[in-house]
């Protein structure tokens, strides 16, 4: 083994700080943990100060080499930072040190640290050496150097260095989750694995989509490993995790931060989880170890419910899309069920749409108080699609429900009530397990089956019919405000709405408009939901245009990835051009923007409708004016690829592999 094969470009700093003594160590240690090659910083830190105590390792002539023999240590290594105006390192001939190189080597019997000194001193006696070293400011460049010094100075001749035992288990964990699960999961997983293999290490990346859980954890994996990673934005298991350093993040930042969130989980930066603190990611402390923001830990529970609504939504809306669809010719006040075929479909969907305003409130209360919330989210959730209230009937106070009279009409809570609902709830059941943590421990089992479900229960249903009186006449009042929208207003509508869904592809500003949308088509407002999706379709197929009729702007990969994008676009997944997005936000996004805003303004101005929420190009069948909901489509996606032609340069031929 060589100099080089111990030295990592990540444990390389070619430009450091002027700083104290013990600063200097400290900095020298956090390069060796991105190098992967510590387990414990702390301890190697302690193992470097301790050797000093003996005797400074500043050698003089520039050069200082920390080093230590310790547990802490996992295998042998090496880390260099160059400081060109030097620093302070107590070293025999009094100068200030230039070249630090910083030696790990794990506790055993053997003599690699004393091998691995003598030949750095040897080396770095050489001035010529020492000055190329300084001078460069470049990582590659400076690790051909010492390979040539190396091989002048020992031929072939390697470190005698013991082989490493068989490594069980991985290096890094990691999970990845969103709330739809169908995109942003796995583009992490992917994105981790990438880097991970291009920096050395070995991981294993969990996927919590919209099939179920993939490539579970086990106990010995968690165990074993390094660091751990939780990318998610909605809740997943982590009561496993019990005692681990784990950083929690977006699992935006899994796509786009692989390499710094692979170095802060080897640097055991995640904070340790406590399990008793809670069973899900919210309410541990985020990346870095800063407590998580309420409107991160709000935003994390809604998308909980939001991940385990959407199947009941797209199944329930294009069941019912497909029984007027089928119906085409019974148009009428039985539109819909005027056939046997399509009063199935009619049936099926509107039972699949009754469970949509229960899951959303029952699963975000899921995510604050974990399963004893589930079924006092339901039921407020389900008071709220309701609409049940106390008010007068005949004078009298009473409690007002369908049942009391046919003829009385009441207006659902809707998305918001169940929204409502499952915060209300979550936060309900938090507070009774907080009262009853006081109970004798003999009583524990009553709890979960007792108490939190009856008194849960109790006080949900007296809080909903006391507030759904104000959040149903929210509702209405927003539902008869966007019915009598003028054109004009429609079409500025339709234009935000589209735009939000190109902004951050599938992020907050997205999700939000999604959530609008289906809101909306539950209350019987189908235009909105039009011009969402189309808004999400663009950015992705505009893109897709792109890479096809301007080549020379992308390189050979984004060009075959532009033809996935093709299939993603069409079928409505607007995350396909998140790595377009993420390489080059400055020209991208604006793009995407403009044409998912203009495709959702023309979607309002010819009065497109959708039924149902997803789909994409499968589900045009069943859009209202379908050939001018194709035509906005298609202005949409041209406008951004034509933006993108014109902002985005043309690359050198060797860049874009293209020939000139």
């Amino acid at each position: 083994m060589r100099i080089t094969d111990l030295l990592k470009k990540e444990g390389i700093e070619l430009n450091g700080p002027s700083a104290t003594k013990e600063e200097t160590i400290s900095h020298m240690v956090k390069l060796m943990s991105a190098t992967g090659n510590i387990n414990d910083p702390e301890g190697y830190k302690a193992a470097l100060m301790k050797r000093e105590e003996e005797g400074t390792t500043g050698i003089g002539e520039g050069i200082a080499i920390p080093h230590g023999k310790t547990a802490a240590v996992d295998r042998a290594g090496l880390a260099c930072m160059v400081c060109k105006n030097g620093t302070e390192f107590d070293a025999m001939d009094g100068q200030p040190a230039k070249l630090i190189f910083a030696i790990a080597v794990p506790n055993n019997a053997d003599n690699t640290h004393l091998e691995m000194l003598s030949r750095l001193s040897m080396m770095l006696m050489d001035e010529k050496f020492r000055e190329a070293l300084i001078n460069c400011d470049d990582k590659d460049e400076f690790l051909k150097i010492i390979d040539a010094e190396e091989t002048e100075k020992f031929g072939d001749e390697e470190l005698d260095i013991p082989e490493e035992p068989e490594k069980k288990g991985y290096d890094l964990l990691a999970v990845t989750a969103c709330p739809t699960g169908i995109a942003h999961t796995y583009m992490a997983a992917e994105s981790l694995e990438e880097k991970a293999k291009k920096m050395g290490y070995t991981i294993k990346v969990e996927t919590n989509g919209s099939g179920g859980i993939k490539n579970k954890l086990t106990p010995e994996e968690i165990e074993g490993a390094k660091g751990i990673i939780v990318a998610a934005d909605k809740k997943v298991e982590m009561d496993r995790f019990d005692g681990k350093h784990v950083l929690i993040t977006k699992v935006a930042d899994g796509i786009n931060k692989p390499e710094e969130l692979i170095n802060d989980a080897l640097a055991q930066k995640g904070a340790v989880y406590h399990a008793a603190a809670g069973a899900s990611a919210e309410g541990a402390e985020d990346e870095g170890g800063e407590k998580e923001s309420v409107g991160r830990k709000i935003y994390k529970d809604l998308m909980n419910g939001v991940s385990h609504m959407l199947p009941f939504v797209i199944g329930g809306g294009i069941m019912m899309a497909l029984s007027f669809l089928i119906d085409a010719g019974n148009i009428g006040s039985t539109f819909g069920t005027g056939t046997p075929v399509a009063a199935f479909f009619n049936q099926v969907g509107n039972g699949a749409f009754a469970f949509m305003l229960p899951v959303l409130a029952g699963f975000i209360a899921m995510g604050i108080a974990d399963r004893p919330g589930l079924a006092v989210g339901f039921v407020g959730g389900w008071l709220a699609k309701e609409g049940i209230r106390i008010g007068y009937y005949h004078g009298k106070m009473a409690l007002l429900y369908s049942g009391l009279n046919p003829k009385l009409s009441l207006v659902s809570a809707g998305f918001l009530g169940a929204m409502a609902a499952g915060f209300i709830a979550g936060y309900l059941v938090l507070g009774l397990k907080k009262l009853c943590s006081r109970m004798p421990e003999s009583l524990e089992g009553i709890k979960p089956m007792l108490i939190y479900p009856f008194v849960g229960v109790l006080l949900i249903g007296l809080i909903m019919v006391l507030i759904n009186w104000p959040l149903s006449a929210l509702n209405q009042v927003l539902y008869n405000a966007l019915e009598s929208m003028g054109n004009g207003s429609k079409i500025v509508l339709g234009l935000i709405v589209g735009g939000m869904m190109a902004i951050d592809m599938g992020g907050p500003f997205n999700k939000a408009a999604y959530l609008f949308g289906t809101g909306m088509l539950a209350s019987g407002n189908y235009d909105i939901m039009a011009a969402v999706m189309i808004g999400g379709m663009v950015p992705p197929l505009g893109i897709a245009l792109a890479t096809s009729f301007f080549k020379n702007r992308f390189t050979k990969r984004e060009r075959q990835s532009g033809i996935s994008c093709y299939v993603m676009g069409l079928s409505f997944i607007t995350e396909g051009a998140i790595p377009f997005a993420a390489s080059d936000p400055g020209h991208v996004i604006p793009s995407c923007v403009a044409g998912s805003a203009v495709a959702g303004a023309l979607s309002m101005l010819f009065d497109c409708t959708l039924r149902a929420p997803h789909g994409g190009i499968f589900v045009f069948p069943v859009v209202g004016h379908w050939p001018m909901y194709l035509l906005a489509l298609l202005i949409g996606s041209v406008i951004t690829m034509a933006l993108l032609g014109i902002l985005k340069k043309p690359l050198p031929a060797e860049e874009s592999g293209l020939a000139k």
